[in-house]
Formats: structure tokens, sequence, C-alpha cells
């Protein structure tokens, strides 16, 4: 029986514990490598580093910690790093929610988006819980559950799954849609010795009424939440209603 060769990464850096965890889960499922950030890139969504070098640093047989963002890792994985295209890519675990629109800054689920862009079967999963002793042993079992059931049943090209798992969890599972943001990003000032005003980017949570088949709504029951995510982010339904802008937006060229 062939064995299957899993990636592994995350934006919380080569030495957070939430890797650590997924990777001792599937030790002995599948040939594991390991290729993630030196250190921390929260918020790097699906960020590349253009204007330096990637500098790539080997840890172990099948580990290397890369100087880049977590898409970054990815790319250098496949094109540089890794013996075999893998059959799965794991982004995490996050230590902290990946929810809503907050997805779209994420650089846990960037990883995954870079994996499903390269038509690899892809799966961020993310531990919502900020606590510093956060225990990781439910989203490492989910983490491996989920990649046997893609492993026996595949998934549809290009998609990813972003997957979020409650502390506590009441072991039931739900697949959801993505929710609205109910945070909001808000600025807190302050003034250096030199005068000089900065800023503290934080979120500010505005409540908990979410439509009861979304993200938000399965992790506030105590269930996990799988959502499907697309690549093709195309508004279809305006193609028609806006195509007949398209004469008077050439016209201005012809005035």
């Amino acid at each position: 029986m062939h064995m299957k060769h899993i990636l592994l990464t995350n934006d919380d850096g080569y030495q957070a514990e939430g890797l650590r965890a997924v990777a001792g889960v599937l030790a002995d499922f599948a040939t594991v490598h390991i290729v993630a950030p030196s250190k921390e890139q929260s918020g790097a969504a699906q960020s590349l580093t253009l204007r330096q070098p990637i500098v790539c640093n080997r840890i172990a047989e099948c580990e290397w910690a890369i100087d880049g963002t977590p898409a970054d890792c990815v790319i250098v994985a496949l094109q540089k790093l890794l013996p075999e295209r893998p059959d799965l890519l794991i982004s995490g675990i996050n230590h902290g929610a990946n929810l809503g629109e907050n997805i779209y800054y994420s650089g846990t689920v960037g990883a995954a988006r870079e994996g499903a862009l390269h038509h690899i079967p892809s799966v961020a999963v993310s531990l919502c819980a900020r606590k510093e002793n956060a225990k990781f042993e439910d989203s490492a079992r989910v983490a491996r559950a989920t990649a046997e059931m893609i492993f026996k049943e595949g998934l549809p090209d290009q998609v990813l799954l972003n997957v979020n798992v409650p502390e506590p969890w009441n072991g039931v599972v739900r697949f959801t849609r993505q929710s609205k943001k109910i945070t909001r990003n808000q600025l807190s000032e302050g003034k250096d010795p030199r005068g000089r005003s900065y800023f503290w980017l934080f979120e500010q949570k505005l409540d908990k009424n979410v439509e009861p088949d979304t993200d938000y709504a399965a992790i506030f029951s105590g269930a996990v939440s799988i959502t499907p995510l697309h690549l093709d982010p195309t508004h279809t339904e305006s193609l028609n209603h806006l195509s007949h802008w398209a004469k008077s937006i050439a016209s201005a060229f012809k005035r």
C-alpha cells in the first residue's frame, strides 16, 4: 500500500505547538514533510516575499524553516524541497480562530489557498482558543480524520477546507458557510518619546447574532466548523447586470 504524502505548514512558525501536535498524529499515517515559517506570520494572508531573498534552513531530515510567508513556504516546498508532489496540504494548527471575513487576513488559510492554487487538496485547521495553555489534541484528531476522508473521497479541484475547532469541543461537526464579519478592526493610538503617533491594531467583538448555518454559529454552539472555500471569487450574478457598462467605459477613449 502506497504511503500518502502530506505537506505541513502554518503561520505560527515551525516551532509552534499546534504544528507539532498535528505532525504527531500523522506520523504513523503518512509521510510528513514540514516546511513552515521561521517566525510568526499571522496576518500574512497569501502574500509573497518579493523584495528580499527567501532563506531556507534545514532543521531535520524532513523539516525546513523558511524566512518568508506561509505562501512562500508552499511554493518553495513544491518547487525545491519535496521529493514528490504531496497528496495533501495541511496548514495549522493555528492558535486562534479563523472565522468569517477574517479568513482574508489569515496566513493559515492563505497557505491552504496557495496549495489549492496548485491543485493540491488543502486544509486549514485552527483551534478557537487564545490562552497560552491551549490543548491541541482534539484539533489534531479532527485534522487526521479530515485527511482520512479526503484520501477516501477526494475534494473538488481548487476547493480548500477551513476547519475551526472550539475549546472545549462537544463532539459535533457541522459543515458551514462563511459568515459576515462580527468583529471590527480598531486602532489604539499612542505617542512615542519623540511625540510621533503610533497605532496598535486590534479586534473588537461586535455581537453573537449570527446566522445559524455559519462558521461562527457552529463555534458558538461548541461544534467543529468545516467550511468549503473556492478559489474563484467571481460574482457571476453581476456579470449580466454590469456588462452594459462596457460600451460606456470603452467610449471614454473615443472622445
